[in-house]
């Protein structure tokens, strides 16, 4: 397999071709190794238009959507940015290239773990990784320029919106099977927020987020 011709073509056909324009964000996806971030037994995957399991129930979205993400939240060298959900290690390592710094949370411990190991392989920092529940984000080190959620929520929590530096910017994926949209949430003063729905998705769900009430007949 030749390594850097397929991730060519995953920049040229999947990853540009989703509306990911900006050229930081693509110059950074030729550069940062995805094929380390992915579990050996998918390397072969690695460029391709899917979800990977990385165990306990949980996948590494697809190349497309993490791009969109990131682009999407327009990360700056200043922020201090917020990740829910390390995963592989692979979307921290995007942020930890763009931004000032990084505080990823993860509450399988062995991902987290897996990932400080990638992350010191790539001389990477100015991240740090946490094993703990982020359903209500990260107060201890609030407020933050940046926040991305790598996982659905039904609704989003208040917590998140005020763990959010004026100016600050949100990006989640809101909603439920078989729709969702991307949110990108603003917080334009101590109690205004701005949020537009960017594109529509389906990517599984933060784990022991909270639910909405539902009618019971």
């Amino acid at each position: 397999m030749n390594l850097e011709q397929a991730r060519i073509n995953m920049v040229e056909s999947q990853i540009r071709t989703w509306e990911v324009l900006d050229q930081t964000v693509l110059d950074l996806l030729l550069t940062v190794r995805r094929e380390e971030f992915v579990p050996d037994k998918y390397r072969d995957l690695a460029f391709a238009d899917l979800e990977i399991p990385l165990g306990h129930g949980e996948v590494m979205l697809a190349p497309k959507m993490e791009a969109r993400m990131v682009q999407e939240l327009g990360v700056k060298k200043s922020d201090k940015i917020l990740e829910i959900g390390t995963g592989s290690g692979y979307v921290t390592a995007l942020l930890a290239k763009l931004g000032g710094q990084v505080i990823s949370i993860e509450r399988i411990p062995e991902f987290s773990h897996l990932a400080a190991r990638k992350l010191a392989g790539h001389a990477l920092k100015n991240v740090q990784l946490h094993v703990g529940d982020g359903a209500e984000g990260w107060p201890a080190q609030a407020p933050y320029d940046a926040i991305l959620l790598t996982g659905s929520v039904p609704l989003l929590p208040e917590s998140f919106r005020q763990q959010l530096a004026i100016g600050g910017r949100l990006l989640a994926v809101i909603g439920e099977p078989p729709v969702m949209t991307a949110h990108l949430i603003a917080r334009v003063s101590a109690h205004a927020f701005n949020s537009i729905g960017l594109f529509e998705t389906s990517i599984s769900p933060l784990k022991n987020i909270k639910q909405p009430e539902r009618f019971v007949f």
